[in-house]
């Protein structure tokens, strides 16, 4: 008999107690004195959808219940009003006219300055890191009991190798010394993946850092580590999917939560069906609608609710952790209206924040298409005020590995940046050499140090916001081309046991030291020079002789830059850039730190990069 009692009491408690728990808040926290102040909590549980919720708290007002196919779900949408203070907000959740549970729902305050916080422009430039190929700083958090993919194993380009955010707090000064003043990590949230959840890129929580690189509150502290030393942190946000082991794809609040649910079709990747006018409904939502990995569900970002979800999360990150900025992952993949609404959402909440856009094409008319202020054809009108600049990617390594052509092997750049007139604003450009979805710049010069030399001077002062991938001031490689795995290698000196470590120097061939020098030499300059961070761009068609030659320039400074891919010493005669510069003159070469005198003319050694500042 007590044997039976006991049953039933367990049989009891799980049919009354279980039904009415609730897991997730989603967000767990807002802030008072946000223009952002209309929030839709997504609450999830075990059969709570016949719950009533209900607040009573000063200035805080419930405004609708929503309810979805899956009952493990309540959407509820509070309002708070310009007068709320901060505090606890009590959600009661009734049954029956009963409360049979409550959550508290905090309002914080904004830090001071929140809303107007400086972002990343021409001034900074940008260090691409790839946490967990960057530094293990914590041991400890390299294998986390119950995630699904717990190993760790540096032999192998695909598994996890342990760097975290302490790695990267470790390495900061070393950041602040070669010159840098903004970081881009990939994706640190969640991504309890199987496989290849290195990366990032599959978001299982999109509000939790993964704790194989910490947590939400070491992240925090990376940004005001950064801070101290005059750097901002930028966040990389994923719109267009997540993974598939996500608790809400895994158990979906609705059909239309995520696209193709059933078929799991993947993307065309078809990104012309953005602008064709002659594309057919099916192959455009295809390319939206559709999968960008087999593990990757394509979120639906016209089902409002989902919309306001990651609007919410987006916002959430940037005032919880103190961001300086935002890079968008697969831009063009989502929602094209969504984009719009969540570009302009966040800038109303941040009117300074830069948000660049990853639309990876070298397509230059397609990339324009997304820069705010753009007239299109079809009135898209887009709030985007950065993309990055793949077309330039492209051709500066053609320029660089082109051994001859008929007018000048520095066409392909001279023509690409030619095309800028298809932006509203030219300026507002990532450039980069490479990136951790590209080989290794110095690989794809073919290990060509000159050619790297006058690569790496462009990109430090041309027009744009330069970004530069770990490693590239150490001429880190990839030996198998297209090779993610590679093209993401370890960081020398990231782990006890490397065997070069470009923090002291140790093991790394003179080379690479000189490269070090060189980067750091110029990245340092930047930060000084008012003419590229402001500047105006002008350059001259190059002709046979080889030499590239463009000036940046403001009221108050005036820069020459001549980059010379010859074999041999040219000689310019100055009377063809007369528009910008006199005959005579007076400089300092940044990169051979020399003080010259030009009259007439002026020799530039082959193979060899002049960066003037002009008395």
């Amino acid at each position: 008999m007590k044997k039976t009692l006991t049953l039933f009491i367990v049989f009891f408690y799980h049919i009354t107690i279980l039904p009415q728990q609730i897991s997730r808040i989603e967000p767990s926290n807002w802030w008072v004195g946000m223009k952002y102040n209309t929030i839709t909590l997504l609450i999830y549980g075990n059969n709570i959808s016949d719950l009533e919720p209900s607040i009573k708290y000063g200035n805080v007002e419930l405004i609708k219940t929503e309810r979805v196919e899956n009952k493990n779900y309540l959407l509820v949408t509070i309002k708070i009003k310009p007068e709320a203070k901060s505090g606890n907000v009590e959600i009661n959740f009734s049954k029956n006219d009963k409360i049979v549970l409550s959550k508290r729902f905090p309002l914080l305050e904004r830090e001071e300055g929140s809303a107007d916080r400086s972002s990343f422009t021409q001034k900074d430039a940008i260090l691409l890191i790839v946490p967990d190929r960057f530094s293990n700083g914590d041991p400890n958090n390299d294998v986390i009991p119950g995630m699904k993919e717990h190993a760790v194993d540096r032999t192998d380009d695909y598994k996890r190798h342990g760097g975290d955010i302490q790695g990267i707090i470790d390495h900061l000064d070393y950041i602040q010394s070669l010159g840098y003043t903004q970081i881009w990590n990939t994706p640190l949230t969640e991504n309890d993946q199987p496989q290849y959840s290195y990366h990032g890129y599959a978001a299982t929580d999109f509000y939790k850092i993964d704790p194989r690189f910490g947590t939400n509150e070491q992240f925090k502290l990376l940004v005001k580590e950064a801070k101290k030393r005059g750097m901002g942190v930028i966040w990389d946000v994923v719109l267009n999917h997540c993974g598939d082991e996500y608790y809400f794809v895994k158990d979906l609040p609705s059909q239309d939560w995520i696209n193709c649910p059933a078929t799991k079709t993947q993307c065309n990747f078809l990104k012309t069906t953005i602008t064709d006018p002659y594309a057919t409904a099916i192959d455009k939502k295809e390319y939206t609608d559709g999968w960008f990995d087999i593990h990757m569900p394509d979120l639906n970002q016209r089902n409002p609710l989902m919309a306001k979800y990651l609007i919410e999360n987006t916002i959430w990150w940037i005032e919880y952790s103190g961001v300086s900025g935002i890079r968008e992952d697969t831009y063009s993949y989502a929602d094209k209206d969504f984009l719009a609404e969540w570009a302009k959402t966040v800038i109303d909440e941040y009117p300074n924040l830069n948000i660049v856009g990853e639309e990876m094409t070298r397509n230059i008319y397609l990339t324009s298409y997304w820069q705010k202020d753009k007239i299109n054809l079809d009135g898209y009108k887009s709030y985007l005020p950065t993309l990055m600049d793949f077309a330039l990617n492209d051709n500066v390594v053609s320029s660089l590995t082109r051994k001859d052509d008929w007018f000048s092997t520095w066409r392909d750049v001279y023509q690409s940046v030619a095309q800028d007139y298809l932006f509203p604003h030219p300026e507002n450009q990532l450039i980069f050499p490479d990136n951790h979805d590209l080989d290794r710049f110095y690989s794809r010069l073919h290990k060509n140090f000159d050619d790297w030399k006058l690569g790496i001077a462009l990109y430090m002062t041309m027009r744009g916001i330069p970004e530069f991938l770990y490693g590239t001031e150490v001429l880190m490689t990839n030996e198998k081309p297209g090779d993610d795995g590679q093209r993401r290698g370890d960081f020398y000196g990231g782990w006890t046991n490397s065997a070069k470590n470009a923090v002291t120097g140790i093991g790394l061939t003179a080379e690479e030291k000189e490269a070090q020098k060189f980067f750091s030499r110029l990245l340092n300059w930047r930060k000084t020079s008012e003419a590229i961070h402001n500047g105006k761009f002008i350059h001259y068609a190059p002709g046979k002789n080889d030499v590239y030659v463009y000036f940046r320039y403001d009221e108050k400074q005036k820069v020459m830059v001549l980059l010379n891919k010859n074999s041999k010493n040219v000689t310019l005669d100055m009377n063809r850039y007369s528009e910008m510069i006199p005959n005579t003159f007076r400089a300092r070469d940044i990169i051979s730190d020399k003080e010259i005198f030009v009259k007439d003319t002026l020799e530039v050694p082959a193979k060899t990069a002049m960066i003037l500042e002009i008395k």
